[in-house]
């Protein structure tokens, strides 16, 4: 990989990490979609820094976004799978971190690393059920707030769209409250705003809040993490259309990307109206893999996830590259020139990155699994210096899910019966010849480094962390 550089200037740089939910590495017009329109996906993989093997740290949606806030692998505090766990207090995040250094702080979206109120029954587990994992953005370092505790609606967020019992004919009425909703603060709850497609639904709120901080000129940290494309994946006549030559199910999935796309170009736009694009850090990937086709049992056709791996193995759950493997791009003109990188990255990788970028030396607990991106930006390192590690617990829980990544090999155990298997992700991405029995030393060297990760993981015991 050719050094990327960096520009002069980019002193506490604004930062904004935008994330989808379920978006396939193959979900983006610039990795080859044969229908996917992107544009401005297409641009920022242009205009900055294109990472081809770019990892989520967890194969599912609240491990990951835990991962991006602390740069520290989720087992270490007991979010262990989507809706387990909560972001403790003792985890000390990057709204919090970025916070003490004049930042101020905004989450808009999903959140999903806690609940948000323990008095209303709402969601997956808010309310009096969820006391225990009450652990709002607002508590978390969030100055300005517009979350939910999990996944709506991708189209009228608040509302019931058409879903009908496969099991029994029962149709849930259209319009009915959906039983989530979006929380600006304790108690608060949005009222006005929430028709329409959910990813302008919540820049609506990132924009003013930019603009505030720019007109104010101080430095800015904002989580935009989208619904889309996570079932129930519904889009908008005008965005359906675009893709009225598909089946119905394609023009939602496709049309809801294609809505997120929307407003990234959107975002951009404001910043260079504002005069601030070139010192701000705008981030984009996704959480996991596409789910598998289908929403679960009940939901009706047009409401299906369609995500594309780019023929990669596995998709959302496994630690196959499917699953875990996503679309990431950064742009930041003062900071990185336009390049790709082919080396593996990962989520854990925002914190260190982010707070070396804006100077900081405070960190939190650790070990950190992640590790500043910086030198490999500038051409200081050629790859990573140490391997990535996942592990997750599946469905079953039992935790067997384990892989590392170190440079171009991968050794995986998809479950807890199986044996390890051995990848060259440089020679076979997906992941189609297993070189095990060929290489036992390099199995036996990764398989020391995965028992001693793991073991540090194990030690910590921070489950039980408030």
């Amino acid at each position: 990989m050719p050094p990327i550089g960096r520009g002069a200037g980019a002193d506490q740089p604004n930062v904004i990490l935008c994330m989808t939910d379920d978006q396939g590495w193959g979900d983006t017009g610039y990795n080859d979609h044969p229908q996917l329109q992107t544009p401005n996906m297409d641009a920022m993989a242009d205009d900055g820094v294109r990472f081809d093997r770019f990892y989520a740290a967890s194969p599912v949606c609240s491990p990951t976004r835990g991962s991006c806030l602390t740069g520290r692998h989720p087992y270490r505090y007991g979010i262990e799978y989507a809706n387990v766990g909560h972001l403790p207090a003792a985890e000390r995040n990057l709204a919090e971190t970025l916070s003490e250094a004049g930042y101020r702080t905004g989450h808009f979206g999903k959140w999903h690393l806690g609940t948000l109120t323990t008095v209303v029954q709402e969601s997956n587990r808010g309310g009096p059920r969820g006391t225990d994992h009450y652990a709002p953005p607002w508590d978390r370092g969030f100055d300005t707030c517009f979350s939910t505790e999990a996944a709506v609606p991708t189209y009228d967020p608040m509302r019931v769209p058409a879903i009908s019992d496969a099991e029994d004919g029962d149709e849930t009425t259209v319009g009915d409250a959906y039983g989530s909703h979006y929380w600006t603060g304790p108690g608060e709850i949005a009222t006005e705003n929430l028709g329409g497609d959910d990813s302008r639904v919540i820049v609506d709120r990132a924009v003013p809040f930019v603009r505030e901080a720019a007109r104010e000129n101080e430095p800015f940290f904002a989580v935009v993490w989208f619904h889309s494309p996570h079932a129930p994946v519904v889009a908008g006549e005008e965005d359906r259309e675009r893709y009225a030559h598909r089946s119905v199910d394609e023009q939602h999935y496709y049309g809801t990307i294609s809505a997120i796309d929307a407003q990234i170009g959107r975002l951009r736009d404001e910043l260079y109206d504002l005069g601030i694009a070139e010192e701000t850090m705008l981030w984009f990937c996704s959480d996991n893999g596409p789910a598998a086709e289908g929403g679960g049992p009940g939901w009706d056709s047009g409401m299906r996830q369609r995500g594309e791996t780019g023929r990669l193995r596995g998709r959302k759950g496994t630690l196959y590259e499917g699953g875990v493997r996503v679309p990431g791009t950064l742009v930041w003109p003062e900071g990185v020139d336009p390049g790709v990188v082919d080396a593996p990255c990962v989520t854990t990788d925002f914190y260190p990155t982010i707070l070396d970028a804006v100077g900081s030396n405070v960190s939190g607990p650790e070990p950190l699994d992640g590790e500043s991106l910086l030198p490999l930006l500038r051409g200081e390192r050629d790859g990573r210096s140490s391997p990535i590690g996942f592990r997750d617990r599946n469905l079953t829980g039992d935790g067997g899910d384990i892989a590392v990544i170190d440079d171009d090999h991968k050794l995986i155990r998809p479950h807890a019966d199986a044996t390890f298997q051995l990848y060259d992700l440089a020679e076979d991405p997906y992941e189609t010849e297993n070189l095990a029995d060929e290489q036992p030393e390099r199995v036996d060297e990764l398989e020391t480094w995965v028992r001693n990760w793991r073991a540090s993981i194990d030690a910590e015991e921070r489950s039980t962390c408030t």
